[in-house]
């Protein structure tokens, strides 16, 4: 088996991975009805989440830095599939949050450790590809994994999708023992270490491109199962499609992210994708109320937030290579921070206001990361005088030939 179809056996998995994380956005109203908790406390079980991954997965990295990466993803899928089936075994508010946790801090073990994987048994020239491709498996847990989810749980029971998950799981286990090959452990990386590069101004701005991405992002998809039920006015069916439709494009758009970084570089595939998506969350506010726009622009808003994906994994890659699982670790936790505040943002927003602000709040802070991201890459600054200088002698030299 050659490299490119090991990198999609791992996409595989990532799709097991994602449909665990992403599900709890398309089951929310039915999970809060069932636990007995209001919308917004529902929505916290992504902010716990995101909270564990976030400050669980570089410490767990650091332990496990001599750990083959072979075997690490294996322990991580075991313990992945322990959290799927204390899902359907337990009930209650208190249990889910505890099985999210162990969800969390597996899925970010081994989402880190696959990238890693994945942009090693690339060649140099595809690496974004090979980003793209895990990304590809997460994005099609928005295709097929949330909205089966939501149809089973609708039919029969959420808890139920858990435990389909674990099973599934333990094919992923398999999965991976057979098809990816043992790969090296990176130099051990202290915390200490892995902080001080938080003081590199770069590495510090692409982060924080991140935290305005993703918590834009994270604003408006927590609650996107209830927008479009109560503000948009679907049906359960229409939801579902809605959901299948958002996943499609989220595939497109990752593809394409990955394409685009190798092809144009990333600079552009990044402010490009982000621009794009703050202006549609713009547009599904202003056309929230009428179903056949907000179909359309929810594929457009799933397909420019997913380009960011891989074009942003990969910038970071490039800023620090020697330290790629590092970085990768670290854009991973800011990543699930920003879910975190996105849920707990969009809590208040729906309890303090209203449901259809959540879009409006979420375009701005994507608008923001677009800015500073254009900031950071020099679109903003001004020319030097040299290069002035240089396109004023080259203009010059124009002007005179036209003249002969």
């Amino acid at each position: 088996m050659n490299n490119a179809w090991k990198i999609y056996m791992l996409a595989i998995v990532s799709f097991l991975v994602g449909t665990s994380e992403f599900i709890i956005a398309g089951i929310l109203d039915q999970v809060a009805a069932d636990v007995s908790v209001s919308l917004a406390a529902a929505g916290q079980l992504i902010t716990v989440y995101s909270l564990a991954y976030a400050f669980g997965t570089p410490f767990l990295m650091a332990a496990t830095a001599k750990v083959d990466r072979k075997r690490l993803m294996i322990y991580a899928l075991a313990v992945f599939v322990v959290g799927n089936f204390a899902a359907l075994a337990f009930s209650g508010y208190g249990f889910l949050i505890v099985s999210r946790i162990i969800l969390a801090l597996s899925s970010g073990v081994f989402v880190v450790t696959s990238l890693t994987v994945a942009a090693k048994l690339a060649r140099p020239e595809k690496q974004g590809s090979a980003i793209a491709t895990l990304v590809m498996g997460f994005s099609t847990a928005l295709i097929v994994g949330v909205p089966l989810g939501r149809l089973i749980s609708s039919l029969y029971n959420w808890q139920l999708v858990f435990g389909a998950i674990g099973l599934l799981g333990v094919l992923g286990i398999a999965l991976v023992a057979y098809t990816v090959p043992r790969t090296e452990s990176e130099r051990p990386i202290p915390l200490r270490d892995q902080i001080r590069l938080l003081a590199n101004p770069k590495i510090a701005v692409a982060l924080l491109v991140t935290l305005f991405w993703i918590g834009g992002y994270s604003i408006t998809y927590t609650y996107i199962s209830p927008f479009l039920l109560d503000i948009t006015g679907l049906s359960e069916r229409w939801v579902s499609i809605g959901l299948f439709a958002l996943g499609v494009a989220s595939l497109i758009g990752s593809k394409l992210g990955g394409f685009g970084t190798d092809k144009w570089g990333f600079r552009r595939t990044l402010v490009g994708g982000m621009s794009l998506h703050a202006i549609i969350l713009v547009l599904i506010s202003l056309f929230a109320h009428s179903a056949a726009f907000v179909i359309p622009l929810l594929m457009l808003w799933a397909f420019a937030a997913w380009s960011s994906g891989p074009t942003q994994q990969y910038h970071l890659i490039t800023l620090a290579p020697e330290a790629s699982s590092i970085m990768l670790s670290l854009n991973s936790s800011v990543l699930q921070l920003a879910m975190a505040a996105g849920a707990g943002i969009g809590g208040v927003i729906v309890e303090q206001t209203s449901l259809a602000a959540v879009s409006w709040i979420g375009a701005a802070g994507v608008a923001v990361a677009a800015l500073v991201a254009a900031s950071a890459f020099g679109y903003f600054r001004p020319a030097s005088a040299a290069l002035r200088r240089k396109e004023a002698e080259l203009a010059a030299k124009l002007g005179a030939q036209d003249l002969g």
